[in-house]
């Protein structure tokens, strides 16, 4: 897709749920770079829709951290937490097309259900056609039916069948919150958000994603999902691994690192260039071409 600056839109969206790590750099980097190189626009945007998991600082102290690494975003950063009207006009927009419907279950009694491909349970369908005799609605499901296919950028053609391998799926939670495919597809709706750039982990939410732009009325954008950055037993770099925080990491050394993970090359003479230069090199010499077709990778060269 051929972009100019005022169609090409692209966005990094992080949840304070910790400090940002090497994995969430390599994203960052990788968002950023690729909506730069179309001449477009890049958006920040915090995802605390799921407030119970949002650790107190963690917002702020993102924001601090993607300054000093030289990130710049255009226009005003999105919060999640306060865009919940926006969510329930969809929500609603939903349940008067009949496409979502209320749902009763409760984990306990999806804990045997098969594993859809992200992991999550499927649904089986029991509350599709109403609920049972003295239920009540817990939550909020979307009728997931039909084929999804899309060219990933980096993964290549991708093919998702959704009533079998993923499930009809949560628009609205238990405890009230909307659930996170909701509130990032209205929110890069609402931005006009052209293309989506991010780690491979969220490759397989990716079909209900679409799913429910075409319910909304919009068109998907573009994806590129970039190699998940592993530790050495290959578990996702992240809080519950143990991940080492890039807060007082050395931004010009990391920065580097991550465009080596990304398959960017850049010379050895920016080793000891000031960040402006390497920001200026990377810039200039993108290319999502060169960027590993897989999956998840190693991240041994910084961290």
């Amino acid at each position: 897709m051929n972009c100019t600056s005022r169609t090409c839109i692209g966005r990094f969206a992080p949840s304070p749920t910790g400090a940002l790590h090497f994995g969430s750099l390599v994203a960052a980097v990788g968002s950023m770079l690729d909506a730069r190189a179309r001449g477009g626009r890049w958006l920040l945007r915090i995802e605390d829709v799921d407030t119970p998991r949002a650790v107190p600082g963690a917002a702020d102290r993102i924001i601090t951290t993607l300054a000093r690494f030289g990130f710049e975003w255009d226009g005003d950063i999105v919060w999640q937490s306060r865009r919940g009207e926006a969510y329930r006009h969809a929500f609603d927009t939903l349940v008067a097309a009949g496409m979502a419907y209320p749902c009763a279950c409760t984990r306990r009694e999806l804990a045997n259900a098969p594993l859809a491909r992200d992991g999550s349970r499927r649904y089986p369908g029991t509350c599709r056609d109403g609920l049972g005799a003295g239920r009540s609605a817990r939550a909020w499901r979307v009728r997931a039916e039909g084929v999804i296919r899309f060219n990933d950028l980096v993964q290549g053609p991708q093919s998702l069948e959704l009533a079998s391998d993923a499930g009809d799926y949560v628009v609205l939670r238990a405890d009230g919150l909307f659930a996170y495919q909701l509130a990032v597809v209205v929110d890069d709706i609402a931005a006009g958000v052209t293309h989506v750039v991010r780690g491979a982990d969220l490759l397989d939410s990716t079909a209900r994603q679409i799913h429910l732009q075409g319910l909304l009325g919009a068109p998907p954008p573009t994806y590129a999902h970039l190699p998940l950055a592993t530790n050495a037993a290959g578990e996702k770099l992240s809080k519950q691994t143990l991940a080492r925080a890039i807060d007082d990491a050395p931004p010009a050394a990391a920065l580097l690192a991550a465009l080596r993970f990304l398959g960017q090359a850049p010379p050895p003479t920016l080793a000891s260039a000031p960040l402006a230069q390497i920001w200026a090199w990377a810039l200039a010499h993108w290319s999502i071409d060169a960027v590993p077709r897989c999956r998840k990778a190693v991240a041994t060269a910084f961290f």
